[in-house]
């Protein structure tokens, strides 16, 4: 049996989630003493899938299809649970991101398998088969037992630590029969964002709460973010109060955001905010009020006024950098 793995592309291009992945699937296969396969759906070259060899993949099988240029999570799913039948796949594993999200309730329908949502670890034990996540917004954590005989993961982002090494996998160009009336995905317009980090790409955030007090005070957050080659990002109420875009709200009802460094500055930290962020590999906190819930989060904090902090912090970076 081998673990099979979806990989979204980006015009063609892997990103870091991707190949952690790979790694992720690759260490459950040497558990299992298995193997791994890859699928990719979309135009990707072969110098482009050779790349997930090196992480783990012993076989990659690329798909092309007209029908499934626009991911459409019903087409999408389709397809893997019977890709999945094919290989003789027993786990399943997906990114816990929108796309993942979408695939994993319906191929646990269609596999009749157990969903293990948000994992952060391998498996503790393969029998039972016993998967380890965060719960309760990251406030604590749970073990929980997959029965069924097929298993879905879908891996937390920036959760697992990439593993790479020189291996070729095999490539296979393969086809698949789609019926174009499952696709029920029709894109009126694409509209993307240009110029600017993708705040969910991004492994450096620095974002801002109301301790800010004005959006005249932002100056220092985005000239930050640019030294360190990070994004800005912001809590809720500052995006309700207009002081900046909704596109940068992290939280729970906003972006989910797992980046090497989440800096939040004059944010205190509610419960909504922290599952956003809370798979940040480094918090540090900046806030006046020592007792904010956000240091309760944080690795390392700073008690102060961020219109004073923020400065020292720009003037250590770029002597940093210079020197």
């Amino acid at each position: 049996m081998s673990v099979l793995v979806y990989t979204e592309n980006w015009d063609g291009k892997f990103k870091k989630l991707s190949y952690e992945l790979v790694s992720y699937a690759s260490g459950i296969a040497d558990m299992l003493n298995s193997q791994v396969t890859v699928l990719s759906i979309g135009d990707v070259d072969k110098n482009e899938l050779e790349k997930l060899g090196n992480y783990g993949a012993s076989k990659i099988l690329s798909l092309r299809n007209e029908h499934l240029k626009i991911f459409d999570s019903q087409a999408y799913a389709a397809v893997i649970a019977d890709i999945a039948g094919q290989v003789n796949s027993n786990i399943v594993v997906l990114s816990n991101n929108n796309a993942g999200k979408a695939l994993a309730p319906r191929l646990s329908v269609k596999l009749k398998a157990g969903v293990g949502a948000g994992v952060s670890k391998l498996p503790s034990s393969t029998d039972p088969f016993t998967v380890y996540k965060r719960v309760y917004s990251g406030n604590a954590y749970a073990n929980i037992v997959i029965k069924s005989d097929i298993k879905i993961l879908t891996l937390a982002q920036n959760s697992y630590e990439i593993t790479e090494s020189v291996n070729k996998a095999d490539i296979e160009e393969i086809s698949y029969d789609l019926d174009p009336g499952l696709v029920k995905t029709d894109i009126k317009d694409i509209q993307k964002q240009t110029g600017k980090l993708l705040l969910t790409d991004a492994e450096i955030v620095i974002s801002g709460g109301r301790g800010m007090k004005s959006a005249d005070n932002w100056a220092p957050i985005i000239e930050l973010a640019d030294l360190l080659g990070g994004a800005t990002a912001c809590s809720r109420p500052v995006s309700d109060e207009g002081w900046r875009p909704h596109e940068e709200h992290t939280g729970q009802t906003g972006k989910i955001i797992a980046p090497d460094l989440y800096l939040a500055v004059g944010i205190s930290g509610a419960t909504q905010h922290i599952a956003g962020v809370s798979s940040s590999k480094c918090i540090v906190a900046i806030n006046t009020d020592k007792d904010a819930p956000i240091f309760e989060t944080a690795r390392y904090g700073i008690v102060g006024d961020a219109m004073k902090v923020l400065p020292g912090l720009i003037e250590a970076v770029k002597s940093a950098k210079t020197g």
